[in-house]
């Protein structure tokens, strides 16, 4: 059985595809020299590697409440500023929720935007003698008492009375508002045959 199969002849039969060895040998060359100077062209064109400052204490407060329990209308055409979520003005984009917004402002994408490496500026021993006074005189300055923290909460409970008071209180004007009919002119309603578009039971 073997035999017959090899003695067929003229039949090329094997589907492999022949290859010009000169041809590719010829184009890897051609690659290997484009290669090389396009590697050349770029280490020139890197220069020095950018220095960046080190990282620093963020001196503003990050704002996560403001829009807090607020509604908004979202369009898709909407500038990136006002759509939903959170912006961030550096970066240019928008973050869904404020856990992702922390772990983005915090993150090295946003700190090489602002010029900054994710390293910490070592602290010699003069400034952190000098940071232990300053927090020593903050801490003489005001001495915490419980008395303090009594009035703390007093306040805050007030604070968030006057806030539902004042919630109820639009609650309230809303409702009226809802509730107030328009006045008809009685002969009007007369010549139609009713007293009024209400219901009878109050």
């Amino acid at each position: 059985m073997s035999n017959t199969s090899n003695n067929v002849g003229g039949v090329d039969n094997t589907f492999r595809r022949k290859f010009d060895k000169e041809e590719y040998l010829e184009r890897a060359r051609k690659r290997e020299k484009e290669e090389e100077e396009g590697s050349r062209s770029k280490s020139k064109a890197k220069g020095p590697p950018v220095q960046r400052k080190p990282l620093k204490h963020r001196d503003y407060e990050v704002d996560l409440e403001s829009r807090l329990g607020k509604t908004q209308v979202v369009t898709p055409v909407a500038p990136l500023s006002q759509q939903a979520g959170y912006y961030c003005s550096v970066c240019e984009c928008v973050v869904k929720d404020s856990a992702n917004y922390l772990d983005h402002i915090n993150g090295k994408k946003h700190q090489r935007a602002l010029g900054m490496s994710m390293r910490v500026e070592r602290a010699s021993l003069d400034q952190v003698r000098e940071r232990f006074e300053v927090l020593k005189k903050r801490k003489d300055h005001g001495s915490f008492t419980e008395q303090d923290l009594d009035e703390r909460i007093l306040k805050q409970q007030q604070e968030e009375e006057e806030r539902k008071r004042l919630r109820r209180e639009k609650k309230k004007e809303k409702k009226e508002k809802a509730v107030e009919e328009p006045e008809i002119d009685p002969d009007v309603a007369a010549m139609m045959g009713f007293g009024g578009f209400g219901s009878s039971k109050k």
